[in-house]
């Protein structure tokens, strides 16, 4: 699904040159739940949004789906972002002035879907997260763990192939978090390919992979032990 080569990342200020992540190698399967640990500045989050195409590396190459991305134009991106992944944010960003299922129905009516499939799909998706009985409630009407749920609901109303997650547990509570993990859990047994940004070993436990950063590179892999 994902394979990414050798991939640097280099921020610049002025006549400060600071160097992020430094020859990365990723791969992530079809169907495959990673979760990305890290400490504060190891490149956990610059990784991803190399890899989600919200952002390009200084050198490197990343294929998707056997498609070499730094062939495609910015339209070809934003378009192939738009259609193929789902993100998930540490902030919610939900508008305000809309209904959980207005939030979600939007990205679908931006993809040209219609005004009655569009608010079906948002529905299903809000029903997926055990949002059913909160689709006209605005985001001040949700507590922040239902807010997130609502983001997932929208990240995954479109059926995504590869779904991103940054740091989607780390303004909840522990019970809304947990709650969210088991969202993700479900969605994963369902065939979703999700790549997820943690730095709680807790939920990063929850995945298939667990992939370490330290100082822009990969220094080492786990595989959890799921039940038992």
């Amino acid at each position: 699904m994902i394979e990414a080569h050798k991939l640097t990342r280099t921020f610049t200020k002025g006549e400060v040159v600071t160097p992020v992540l430094k020859g990365v190698d990723f791969t992530a399967e079809t169907g495959e739940f990673v979760a990305i640990m890290g400490r504060s500045g190891a490149g956990k989050s610059t990784l991803m949004y190399q890899l989600s195409l919200l952002d390009e590396p200084s050198s490197g190459k990343i294929v998707i789906d056997h498609k070499d991305i730094s062939r495609m134009s910015e339209e070809e991106r934003v378009k192939y972002r738009l259609l193929r992944f789902g993100y998930v944010f540490q902030e919610y960003a939900l508008l305000p002035e809309l209904t959980a299922q207005e939030n979600v129905a939007l990205p679908l009516l931006m993809l040209g879907r219609g005004k009655h499939v569009a608010y079906a799909a948002s529905e299903r998706a809000l029903e997926r997260v055990g949002l059913g009985h909160r689709l006209s409630f605005m985001p001040s009407q949700l507590s922040g763990g239902e807010q997130q749920r609502v983001s997932i609901a929208r990240a995954v109303a479109h059926e995504p192939a590869i779904l991103f997650a940054d740091e989607p547990t780390a303004n909840l509570d522990n019970e809304s978090a947990k709650t969210v993990m088991g969202i993700f859990a479900e969605i994963h047994k369902g065939g979703q390919t999700i790549i997820m940004v943690t730095h709680e070993r807790e939920y990063a436990l929850k995945a298939e992979r667990i992939v370490f950063l330290d100082d822009g590179k990969i220094v080492k892999e786990e595989r959890p032990r799921h039940g038992g």
